[in-house]
């Protein structure tokens, strides 16, 4: 049995004081040893054999260097989770390995056939992660070869991701990359500038659309860049709304009537129709309308014009009016739909937009849904739709393009040609579609026109 005495780790600059630690006997088998600072439990294999040793000297390399108190994670929250954890395990293996120690016997002998799990379940995101955990050790070359078996089109983003963390790692040395001294932000610096900084790369990957063919693989090398622009990821962000703003009444103009031919009423208004109108709907019934629906697109392409907004709260004060755009690689944290007018109620601040589209499908889906029998409803775009990560998608422009053409979406350029629109309540088919992007023309070619 052999003796682990974590309190003789020492050289921790971050505040960790000394204390009492327990340790706990645990196995060789990947996830069968661990180190919590928190709690100061450290559970290692305690047998004798070059394996265990190497596992040990991994957990006491996490009691040295990995942070033991994160309040400045929530500055962190653009970063995945899971990313974080795999580039540490990355950053403590190549410190390990640094020191002399045969990391290849970190290997357990289970990454084959883990490899070929997560590919055949399509787990793209987790196997990103994985192989950033397994970097170095030589337990990647069985992994990748179990991702092979299942998905062979996705090896040469992993190969390619590989290559660029392995160079990330290079970079730094080994003084610099296990620091423990706390930077202006109190982050660890050896975590900030290793972990942080692959972990980062790593999330972009996560959510994106594994490249098929050589263009889209040379896209993916040069989004792994410094300065890189993020992957294509080939879906619409969730739809993720603001808090309640600040609301106020809205000021309406005068009662808008509309008169409509009816089967009933006290004047005959139209006589003809007695002869010309099956239903013969020679009288008139008089109908107030407020209402309708207006979605506008306040991406770095789009300007919201405050004149024409007011117009069209006076013109349509019951209107429902959404504006959305979303922040490129956002995972879910700033909002990218806000409501400026519901029924009557206006924000009392226009919100500004996140630069991307990236939710067109949804938000039409949602305008849809609260739709009155009737209303119309206006898209204010330029018709080019985007993705998560806002790159243009030629599937999500024909999704939102059946859309429009399903429900009777009525496109416009800005807001004041919207509130011309919502106010004659007329559906009215534009006759220059070709002039919305990509949705606009794929609208032309599905009727012909």
């Amino acid at each position: 049995m052999t003796a682990v005495f974590p309190e003789l780790v020492t050289g921790r600059e971050d505040g960790f004081s000394s204390g009492r630690w327990r340790v706990r006997a645990g196995t060789s088998l990947r996830g069968g040893a661990s180190c919590n600072l928190t709690d100061r439990v450290l559970e290692v294999p305690l047998g004798p054999g070059p394996g265990a040793r190497v596992v040990r000297a991994h957990e006491l390399m996490h009691s040295r260097v990995s942070p033991h108190e994160s309040p400045w994670m929530a500055n962190l929250s653009d970063i995945d989770p899971r990313a974080l954890e795999c580039a540490e395990e990355l950053r403590v293996n190549t410190l390990v390995g640094r020191l002399g120690f045969d990391v290849a016997l970190l290997c357990d002998g289970t990454e084959k056939e883990g490899g070929r799990r997560l590919a055949e379940a399509g787990a793209w995101d987790e196997v990103a992660c994985f192989l950033l955990a397994v970097m170095g050790t030589g337990a990647e070359r069985a992994f990748l070869s179990g991702v092979r078996r299942s998905q062979p089109e996705w090896m040469g983003a992993l190969r390619a991701l590989q290559r660029r963390i392995t160079s990330l790692a290079d970079q730094c040395s080994t003084s610099m990359m296990s620091s423990t001294r706390l930077g202006d932000d109190g982050v660890p610096q050896g975590y900030a500038l290793t972990t942080v900084v692959v972990a980062r790369l790593v999330t972009s990957v996560l959510s994106a659309r594994v490249p098929v063919g050589a263009t889209d693989l040379r896209h993916f090398r040069r989004s792994l860049e410094v300065g890189g622009r993020r992957p294509a990821s080939g879906r619409f962000a969730p739809l993720l709304f603001a808090d309640d703003a600040p609301v106020r009444p809205v000021a309406r103009a005068r009662v808008l009537r509309r008169e409509r031919p009816s089967t009933t009423g006290t004047v005959l208004r139209y006589p003809e129709r007695l002869l010309t109108d099956p239903l013969q709907r020679g009288f008139t019934h008089s109908v107030r309308y407020h209402g309708g629906i207006i979605v506008i697109d306040q991406s770095g392409s789009m300007d919201l014009d405050a004149r024409a907004m007011q117009r069209v709260m006076r013109c349509a004060p019951d209107a429902l009016i959404v504006g959305y755009s979303h922040k490129p690689g956002d995972r879910g944290v700033t909002p990218n739909a806000w409501v400026l007018v519901h029924r009557g109620r206006g924000v009392r601040e226009w919100p500004t937009g996140n630069v991307g589209n990236g939710v067109d499908g949804p938000i039409l889906r949602w305008a849809i849904a609260r739709r009155v029998a009737g209303e119309p409803l206006v898209w204010v775009t330029d018709g080019q739709v985007t993705d998560s990560n806002d790159h243009p998608d030629v599937a999500l422009a024909h999704e939102c393009a059946d859309l429009v053409l399903r429900y009777r979406i009525q496109l416009s350029h800005d807001v004041a040609h919207a509130a011309r629109l919502v106010a004659s309540r007329a559906i009215h088919a534009p006759t220059d579609y070709a002039s919305f992007g990509r949705v606009g023309r794929t609208i032309v070619q599905r009727r012909g026109l």
